[in-house]
């Protein structure tokens, strides 16, 4: 019997000694684990995003700004070759066709005379550099705008310019209708002559 605790005792011993030793050695590769881990740095006092109030001020450096200036403008036939592929490219995917007018600068544009039609209010242009009239309505686009309105007299577009750093301004411009020119505005009296058949 003496055995049996004799043997008892040393493996409970052991077993003890074997749990210390996993227990230490878990503990020292956690320390070690602690110690690789980057140090933070300790939170200080907090400057708000001012200035020191005991340095001198100085003023910020100027910024210069670049100025841009209006990027180029293709020109007639570019524009109109680009609106010859781009029709293209619509009818082989079964698209809509784009409007001629999209090739058309506001500049290049005179109204020649504005009329009412079952769709409302239309306007006739002439595209003075290749001398064709169109019929336009609200909503059309050109190649640098795009008609806001037909008014009594006058049209209204709204006129966008691309600038050479990507940027775009907007603006509103009128165009009136064309005026009169002399030759037109002449008539020449019609005189006839009846003469008086008498029987």
């Amino acid at each position: 019997m003496m055995q049996v605790k004799e043997t008892f005792r040393i493996g409970f011993t052991s077993f003890l000694l074997s749990a210390v030793i996993v227990l230490a050695s878990g503990f020292a590769i956690r320390v070690v684990a602690q110690d690789t881990e980057p140090q933070k740095p300790v939170a200080g006092k907090r400057v708000s995003g001012g200035r020191d109030p005991f340095r001198k001020h100085e003023p910020a450096a100027p910024t210069s700004k670049r100025i841009a200036g209006q990027a180029a403008v293709p020109t007639i036939q570019e524009r109109i070759s680009q609106y010859k592929a781009q029709k293209a490219a619509a009818i082989s995917a079964r698209m809509t066709a784009p409007k001629p007018t999209t090739a058309l600068l506001l500049s290049e544009i005179e109204v020649i005379g504005i009329s009412r039609s079952p769709r409302g209010y239309a306007a006739i242009v002439e595209a003075t550099p290749i001398k064709l009239s169109y019929v336009i309505y609200p909503g059309e686009s050109f190649f640098n705008g795009q008609l806001v309105a037909i008014e009594d007299n006058r049209l209204v577009f709204r006129r966008e310019t691309v600038l050479t750093d990507g940027k775009r301004e907007r603006a509103v411009e009128y165009k009136n209708l064309r005026q009169q020119s002399q030759v037109n505005s002449m008539t020449t009296p019609a005189t006839q002559s009846v003469a008086t058949a008498q029987p």
